[in-house]
């Protein structure tokens, strides 16, 4: 059984001379006639306006280590409650949450919270963090942005995992909710993003430049290695130089395995090689936090001071078996600072995944 649609008023849309109206939340620039949803599914013209369906309605909450967003200098160790919804403004072959993000008829909508009830159980269940996770928040803002303040008055913080796919005046309202960010950079081609995603490489880059030139949100960066479409050298070296121009050396990357999955089905899983050696790359370019992901690979996890190269958080997944950072986010041996946000290391949370039933069907 799922949760009824919800009849939000949506923001960030206009009326156009010939009766429709047009979504400004992203660079889709979706026209809709009345009764018509937008790319992303979860947004519809209704009596003259635009409609956000999904509001207060989720496809699951779960409690994860916020190594698993993945956040890997924000609060290491730390438990983060996660939800999405349905619905994703990009069109992703290789989306690994497809069944939730190409969801169309809400089948995994089979759970509900307002914005209070959410900030109030992730404070019961001891998270640091809230993540708008799963599927893009992007889609959902008005709902993620509500909750985000109720987590503000509540000291929770707030972590937007996200292809980074939005117009210039939605993006400074929504991070300016956020505490954090994961950025999914998917490519650095435009032909990629266009025949791949269905979007464009300059909106997801010009999102990147601004948390950094224009906010304090932390954010750290994911890029899906995929073989034979954005696993070439020269391209990871492109985009590892891009980073360290544009935005510094400081700025964690984390290279992640594919797995076969949705419309790629035919294509090999990313060999832990082809990781390793763009991390390489990355570091290479002066880039001086770079990780691998959705691989057993210890070093690739692990954060190394870039001075003395002392190895300050182990980790083997999501584990934590070693924490060696000073409580205020410095290097014990040779007091380099380490980029990001830091607090009191206790027991970390470990690779559990607690799923949590709100009010379920």
């Amino acid at each position: 059984m799922t949760v009824a649609e919800s009849n939000y008023p949506g923001r960030w849309w206009h009326k156009l001379d010939d009766g429709r109206i047009q979504c400004d939340l992203c660079p889709r620039d979706c026209k809709l006639h009345e009764g018509q949803r937008g790319a992303c599914f979860v947004r519809r013209m209704e009596g003259g306006q635009m409609i956000l369906t999904t509001y207060g309605r989720s496809s699951g909450f779960c409690v994860d280590p916020i190594e698993k967003k993945p956040l890997n200098h924000f609060y290491p160790g730390s438990s983060v409650f996660s939800f999405g919804t349905a619905g994703c403004n990009l069109a992703c072959k290789f989306c690994q949450n497809w069944d939730i993000s190409k969801s169309k008829d809400f089948d995994r909508l089979a759970d509900a919270a307002g914005p209070d009830e959410i900030a109030q159980t992730a404070q019961k269940l001891g998270c640091k963090s809230v993540a708008y996770t799963y599927n893009d928040p992007v889609p959902f803002a008005e709902y993620a942005m509500d909750t985000a303040d109720a987590c503000r008055k509540l000291d929770i913080k707030s972590v937007a995992v996200t292809a980074g796919f939005i117009h210039d005046a939605p993006r400074r309202e929504f991070y300016a909710k956020m505490d954090a960010a994961n950025v999914d950079l998917k490519g650095f081609t435009d032909d990629f993003y266009v025949h791949y995603c269905g979007g464009r490489l300059q909106p997801i880059l010009d999102t990147l430049i601004y948390l950094k030139r224009e906010t304090e949100v932390w954010f750290e960066i994911t890029t899906l290695i995929i073989p034979t479409l954005n696993d070439a050298d020269d391209e990871i070296k492109r985009l590892s130089d891009w980073v360290l121009k544009e935005l510094g050396p400081d700025v964690p990357l984390h290279f992640t395995a594919f797995h076969p999955d949705y419309k790629l089905m035919h294509l090999p899983p990313t060999p832990s090689e082809t990781l390793s050696r763009a991390r390489q790359t990355a570091m290479q370019a002066g880039l001086h936090y770079v990780y691998t992901g959705n691989v057993h690979d210890r070093e690739g996890g692990t954060t190394f001071c870039p001075s003395c190269k002392t190895p300050l958080i182990v980790r083997d997944w999501y584990d934590i078996p070693e924490y060696h950072l000073s409580d205020d986010g410095h290097c014990p041996k040779c007091h380099t600072a380490i980029a990001g946000r830091f607090q009191k290391f206790e027991r970390p949370f470990g690779a559990r995944r607690i799923p949590v039933a709100m009010h379920l069907a």
